[in-house]
C-alpha cells in the first residue's frame, strides 16, 4: 500500500545530507553460462510464473552499479522494501560527480544544461512513477518515487517536475560540475570550424555518452522492483528524453514474473518497449538472459537503415538486465565484452553478459 508522506521522508533521511532536504509540502553469440542457476519457477507457455517456496534475494544492475547492488542487497536481506533498497543503490551514482552519465556531474544538453530522467516500478503495489527533463535536482529516482507515492500520475516533466520536487522538499543545486562544463566547451568548440569558438584542447577526444544506471531486485518473498536513472545522451537537443523515464522501455516490473531494464541508446529501446518485452518473454518461460537476447533481436529488426553498418549490424550498443521472481538473473548486450553487476548470496561482482555479435 502507498506509504505516508511522513514514512517517505523518514526513509529518505539517509539521502538528506547528500542533496535531499525533506520538508512537508505546502500543498542480451549466445553466451549463456553466467546467471543461469537452477530456479524454482514453474514455467508454462504464456502463463505467469509461479514461485514454489522462497526466492533467492538478488539485485542486478548495469556495471556502474557495482557499489549500489551491495547496498541494495544488504538492505533487502535486512527487510527493506525492494524499491527503497535499489533507489538507495542508484543514489550512489546520482550523487557521484565523477559519474558523468547520471545525476550530479552528468554531461549537459547542447545548451550546457543538465537535464535528468528517471522511472521506477514497485511490484507489490503495481505502481510506477517517472520524471523527465528535470533540472537542478540531483536524485531524480527519488523524485520519480515521490510522483508514484503522492500523485495520481505516473510521469511529470520539465518545469512541472521541478516545481513538484521543490514542493516535496528536494534541494536545488547546480548539477553542472567544472569537469562536465569543460567537456561541454570542448564539444562546443568543435561544432563548426568557422565559428567564433576557439578549439579548447586539440588533443582531447570529445566525450559522448548514453550512459545510465538501471537496477532491479527481488526479495526472499519474491517481491520485485526496478529503477532507471540518467542524465541522458550528451549534448542532446534540450527537452530530449530517452527510454529511462518511460515505463516499459527504460525499466519494467511485474511482481508475478520479474523485472528488467536497460542502458544504451534509448531511441532504439523506445521503439520496442524492450523491458516490458523481456518480462513478457520470461512470462512465456524464457530464462532472464535468453529473454534479454531475444529482445535485442527485436531491436535489430526495428533499427532504421541509417543506423546500420555495411554488415547490417547496428552502429550503437544497447544493454539489458533482468531478474526473475525466483532470483535467477541475466544480462545481454548487442556486442561482446559487456558486463553487468549482480549481488546475491555470493556477494557483489561483475558477470559476463550474453551478446548477439562479436566485436
Amino acid at each position: 500500500m502507498p506509504v505516508t508522506r511522513r514514512e517517505f521522508l523518514e526513509k529518505s533521511a539517509a539521502v538528506a545530507a547528500a542533496g535531499f532536504v525533506p520538508r512537508l509540502p505546502d500543498d542480451f553469440g549466445l553466451n549463456l553460462s553466467a546467471g543461469t542457476a537452477p530456479g524454482s519457477l514453474v514455467e508454462g507457455s504464456g502463463a505467469p510464473a509461479v514461485l514454489k517456496g522462497r526466492a533467492r534475494p538478488c539485485v542486478v544492475s548495469s556495471s556502474n552499479g557495482l557499489r549500489g547492488v551491495k547496498v541494495a542487497y544488504d538492505q533487502i536481506v535486512s527487510g527493506a522494501d525492494p524499491l527503497d533498497a535499489i533507489i538507495a543503490g542508484v543514489n550512489i551514482q546520482e550523487l557521484d560527480p565523477e559519474d558523468q552519465s547520471v545525476g550530479l556531474g552528468g554531461l549537459p544538453n547542447e545548451e550546457g544544461v543538465v537535464q535528468l530522467d528517471a522511472s521506477c516500478m514497485h511490484g507489490p503495489t503495481r505502481r510506477a512513477g517517472a520524471v523527465a527533463a528535470l533540472e537542478d535536482i540531483a536524485t531524480p529516482s527519488l523524485v520519480a518515487k515521490a510522483v508514484m507515492d503522492y500523485t495520481d500520475h505516473v510521469m511529470l516533466v520539465g518545469a512541472g517536475a521541478k516545481k513538484f520536487a521543490k514542493a516535496m522538499g528536494f534541494r536545488e543545486q547546480e548539477l553542472l560540475t567544472e569537469k562536465s562544463r569543460q567537456d561541454w566547451l570542448r564539444w562546443k568548440a568543435r561544432l563548426n570550424a568557422n565559428d567564433a569558438w576557439l578549439d579548447h584542447d586539440d588533443d582531447v577526444r570529445i566525450k559522448f555518452t548514453t550512459g545510465t544506471i538501471n537496477m532491479n531486485a527481488v526479495t526472499a518473498s519474491g517481491d520485485l522492483a526496478s529503477v532507471t536513472t540518467t542524465s541522458g545522451m550528451a549534448w542532446k537537443v534540450p527537452g530530449r528524453i530517452g527510454d529511462s523515464p518511460i515505463v516499459g522501455a527504460g525499466q519494467y516490473c511485474d511482481n508475478l514474473v520479474g523485472a528488467a531494464g536497460s542502458t544504451g541508446r534509448g531511441e532504439a529501446n523506445i521503439k520496442t518497449c524492450a523491458s516490458f518485452l523481456i518480462v513478457e518473454f520470461m512470462r512465456a518461460g524464457m530464462a532472464p538472459r535468453a529473454a534479454c537476447l531475444k529482445a535485442l533481436e527485436r531491436v535489430v529488426a526495428m533499427t532504421e537503415t541509417r543506423l546500420l553498418g555495411p554488415n547490417g549490424r547496428p552502429k550503437f550498443d544497447l544493454e539489458f538486465y533482468a531478474v526473475a521472481k525466483d532470483g535467477t538473473f541475466g544480462g545481454a548486450t548487442l556486442y561482446s565484452g559487456g558486463k553487468f553487476a549482480v549481488c546475491d548470496e555470493r556477494g557483489a561482482r561483475l558477470e559476463e553478459a550474453g551478446f548477439l555479435f562479436r566485436r
